[in-house]
């Protein structure tokens, strides 16, 4: 996957080893690796699982895997699957299970969000993901300014996540605009959901950071009717004037739990 398709091809190897570990991956594990590009990261995995599976949209770069692994791709350690990360289904894979995956890769900028969100939702989500990812979105991701924010609490619901390293603009071929870093999520699961819905809280919180400049209470009040709200907010202990930002993940738990004992109301 080229530039002109969002991605920088890391030249750093040393970093490529550090990824590799950061997703703890036993001889055991499959591994799925998005975007192998030119296969600096992609060596790495191999010394360390019998199974790589490789996801890529390049042609061109497709046959240069194959060129510089034909003994693995011969014996099946590695798999290159040709297409768009965004139409594969881990369900649908045979060997993808969720105590015996993990996904690694350096992911191109523009869709980090959209692949972190569709492999922690899937019925069959990875044991640990490894990222290369913009520094910013992963300083997000933790809440490193102790703000949360959709992609934090999203993420923190179905894992631990945390910044494992910062990587400069100079490791990678072309050079980004700005640093990335490699973010660790571990012990993926979906036990946060255990005893209530899923899609009842992510509408919470999508409603709840819906307006920055708003509170929350007033945010929620456009879906929820505002008396119950501040019925709820008073039983939490939250205070009218806190924002969405400011909420902890498992207050949201208990916003939902709260909220839902009446029923959506639109």
């Amino acid at each position: 996957m080229g530039i002109r398709l969002g991605q920088h091809f890391l030249k750093n190897q040393y970093f490529a080893q550090m990824l590799a570990q950061a997703a703890h991956i036993t001889p055991d594990d499959t591994v799925v690796e998005v975007g192998p590009g030119k296969g600096a990261l992609t060596k790495e995995l191999l010394k360390h699982s019998r199974r790589v599976l490789a996801i890529e949209k390049d042609p061109a770069l497709i046959e240069k895997l194959r060129e510089t692994f034909p003994d693995e791709v011969a014996g099946g350690a590695l798999t290159i699957i040709s297409g768009d990360i965004r139409n594969f289904k881990p369900e649908t894979c045979r060997g993808l299970t969720s105590t015996g995956y993990v996904v690694a890769a350096n992911i191109p900028y523009y869709i980090t969000g959209e692949i972190i969100r569709q492999f922690l939702e899937c019925d069959t989500p990875p044991r640990t993901m490894a990222l290369l990812i913009q520094k910013e979105v992963a300083q997000r991701i933790v809440a490193h300014d102790k703000k949360e924010s959709i992609l934090s609490i999203s993420v923190k619901a179905y894992g631990r996540p945390r910044i494992v390293a910062k990587v400069g603009k100079g490791c990678f071929n072309p050079p980004p605009s700005v640093d990335s870093a490699i973010i660790a999520i571990e012990d993926i699961s979906k036990d946060f959901f255990s005893g209530f819905d899923e899609q009842s809280f992510f509408k919470v919180v999508r409603a709840g950071f819906a307006s920055k400049r708003k509170y929350l209470g007033n945010n929620l009040a456009v879906i929820f009717e505002k008396e119950r709200v501040s019925q709820v907010f008073a039983a939490l202990d939250i205070a009218e004037k806190t924002r969405a930002e400011d909420v902890p993940l498992q207050k949201w738990k208990l916003l939902t739990l709260q909220l839902f004992e009446r029923g959506f109301q639109n």
